[in-house]
């Protein structure tokens, strides 16, 4: 068969080469973790300040110029606003350098902004790529959401089962009784009923304030000790916790709730139809996927940033889930010379 002629004159594709893609891929990765490395940086100078509309916009900024840099023809499909808001990204909005391949971008520059604003554990930048079509567009309404790490079979929990079946089928699963399991949840009134039934079980509770994405990403590392992830936060830090999962191994459950019209109309326009059903990994995010998130306060995946007088340092995890590779990067950015990276 004969060979393709490439026309000197056009550009060349990099996905006509595997090789070269994968390249791009790995060195993507690390653009990622130096986007989410940019609005942690900002948000981290308005910790405590109590003013989270600056420390949002702040995240969101830099951000945005950071992502200008990044060799890829990249939609936000997944965390900007449905409405265009002033200093904020907004659903559909094109980001990247609009060179290389085209990918969904999933993203919350600041996730956590009232703890943030209050000085407290667990905020940080978090963002998540995927081929175009590869993370599921979601509005913002609340998800109902299980998780698990990479030990635990899939199969092994379902929205569908109680949450003391839940716990005890992991329990088993790990040859430990339920009283060794330690169990994630976001602290809201909505997650009351679920907490007196986990405690009823004997199992330990880890409550978090904020940070749905981390909280549930952590059960995808051994070091993070937490073992289950439950309860009902945001969907859309729902399916960016599904990419990180994604690259460790894991495993996440979710359902979105209807709560009104407002949520039923919101739900509709996305596409989604039939909201009640278990969304599980395969629908959230299909393919191959990446995922970074940056330390803003200090939180039980990452340290926050640590800002000195001429410099700063940060705390990273960036994820890939072609290779599994997990990199916890500690980063030392020097102000004096004008710039970081």
């Amino acid at each position: 068969m004969p060979s393709k002629i490439r026309d000197p004159k056009s550009p060349i594709d990099p996905l006509d080469d595997p090789a070269v893609a994968v390249a791009l891929d790995r060195n993507l990765a690390l653009d990622v973790a130096r986007v989410t490395e940019a609005a942690a940086l900002a948000a981290a100078r308005y910790m405590g300040r109590g003013d989270e509309r600056a420390a949002d916009l702040a995240a969101s900024a830099a951000m945005r110029e950071a992502l200008s840099t990044v060799p890829m023809i990249g939609k936000v499909t997944l965390g900007g606003e449905v409405d265009p808001t002033e200093g904020l990204f907004h659903i559909g909005e094109a980001v990247g350098n609009g060179i290389g391949r085209k990918v969904d971008v999933g993203l919350t520059p600041l996730e956590g902004a009232t703890i943030c604003a209050m000085g407290a554990p667990n905020a940080a930048a978090c963002m998540a790529l995927a081929r175009e079509g590869g993370l599921l567009a979601v509005p913002p309404v609340y998800m109902d959401k299980i998780a698990v790490g990479p030990g635990v079979p899939e199969g092994t929990v379902s929205l569908d089962a109680s949450p003391a079946e839940n716990v005890r089928a992991v329990a088993q699963a790990k040859g430990v009784p339920a009283e060794a399991l330690l169990i994630c949840v976001l602290d809201r009134p909505r997650n009351e009923d679920l907490i007196a039934t986990l405690r009823e079980v004997g199992a330990r509770i880890t409550l978090i304030s904020d940070g749905d994405v981390s909280g549930a990403v952590s059960v995808g590392l051994q070091e993070s000790g937490v073992d289950m992830y439950m309860g009902s936060g945001g969907a859309t830090e729902g399916v960016l916790a599904a990419a990180g999962l994604r690259c460790l191994g894991g495993f996440l459950q979710g359902r979105l709730m209807l709560r009104n019209d407002d949520d039923r109309a919101a739900i509709a326009a996305m596409g989604i139809k039939d909201p009640g059903r278990i969304l599980t990994m395969a629908d959230m995010v299909p393919g191959e996927a990446l995922f970074s998130a940056s330390g803003v306060t200090d939180g039980a995946l990452l340290r926050g940033v640590r800002l000195q007088a001429t410099s700063a340092r940060t705390s990273t995890i960036v994820m890939r889930s072609r290779t599994g590779t997990v990199r916890m990067i500690d980063t030392r950015h020097d102000f004096t010379r004008g710039e970081t990276e």
